[in-house]
């Protein structure tokens, strides 16, 4: 399906030198931001105390921030949790005026207090001490599942396509993801594993975009024989806008929903998607096209084995060679 079809080929490769310098520009900042300022990790990772409350009726999620924010916590994390009457509540490590860290207990009897029960009706339900330790396995639980997941896509476009083409889109993809993280890292917006789960979400998401024009740029090559390798990628990009312009949109219509009206539990997640989504498509065009060009793939490539191009295929085209 095709809402549009341009039948003049965009030089996108024209203008690829800029815009890869810019991205390269933006790259090193975010590994600048990530060495400098690193990740603010959620209480997830460093540890904390997470509380289970119960209401008679809706439970008002604004009221109960404010209320926590009071009490100087100012990176808790408070969401429906099974249903809209239960609420979970995590706090980060919080130290008295001595140094010495306040016990779970402490933290939990300070909340109930701040959310009177007597007139709103909370209930504690339960209250649970997650240490720095377990916190620390689940950062390395996360780094591992996000290693082994690039290391998936690194086999499979190793398999896929020839080594130029796989060369380039593994750096296409870890660009995305260290463009994320830097993002992260210099506004120092909060890294949950939900956020993580965004991260290995766009690592697929990105892929899929430069295969597909991978693919066309191959067909390309076994078809049409008169072109150069400048036009043949000008032209798969081009011939592909349609697609990316229905996918990537119908993705963040939905994405835009969670992040305007999925509230804070949701912000940071569909933030990150929604970064991921629109470097995903630029660097699949400029970083992982461009690259593969630059490492000089031809013909010879990615023709082996196949009957000879039609000589004529492009010269019966009206629109060969055509220029915007």
């Amino acid at each position: 399906m095709e809402f549009f079809r341009i039948k003049k080929d965009i030089p996108f490769m024209r203008h690829a030198l800029v815009l890869n310098a810019i991205s390269l520009i933006t790259f090193l900042a975010a590994v600048f931001f990530l060495w400098q300022n690193g990740l603010h990790l959620s209480i997830e990772f460093t540890g904390g105390t997470v509380m289970e409350v119960s209401y008679p009726q809706t439970a008002p999620l604004d009221s109960i921030r404010a209320k926590v924010e009071k009490l100087g916590y100012t990176d808790t994390q408070i969401q429906n949790f099974g249903s809209s009457r239960d609420i979970m509540i995590r706090l980060p490590l919080q130290k008295d005026t001595e140094g010495k860290l306040i016990s779970s207990a402490d933290q939990s009897a300070a909340v109930m207090q701040a959310l009177e029960p007597v007139s709103t009706g909370a209930k504690l339900q339960r209250v649970e001490f997650v240490g720095p330790q377990v916190g620390e396995e689940l950062a390395l639980d996360g780094l591992k599942a996000l290693i082994f997941v690039i290391i998936g896509i690194v086999i499979y476009l190793s398999f896929r396509f020839e080594w130029k083409f796989a060369l380039a889109g593994i750096i296409a993809n870890l660009h995305d993801i260290v463009i994320i993280l830097g993002f992260f890292a210099f506004f120092q917006w909060e890294f949950s594993l939900s956020v993580l789960a965004a991260v290995l979400a766009v690592l697929g998401y990105s892929v899929n975009e430069s295969v597909v024009i991978f693919d066309r740029i191959r067909e390309n090559f076994r078809k049409y024989r008169k072109m150069d390798t400048r036009e043949i990628i000008d032209n798969a990009i081009t011939s592909t806008i349609s697609r990316t312009v229905i996918t990537h949109g119908s993705t963040e219509m939905m994405v835009l929903a969670m992040l305007i009206f999925g509230g804070p539990t949701l912000f940071y997640f569909a933030l990150a998607l929604t970064i991921g989504i629109l470097f995903g498509i630029y660097s699949s065009v400029f970083v992982a096209a461009a690259l593969a060009m630059w490492l000089g793939v031809t013909r010879e490539d990615l023709a082996k084995g196949d009957k000879k191009p039609d000589d004529n295929a492009r010269n019966d085209d009206p629109n060969f060679g055509a220029q915007v």
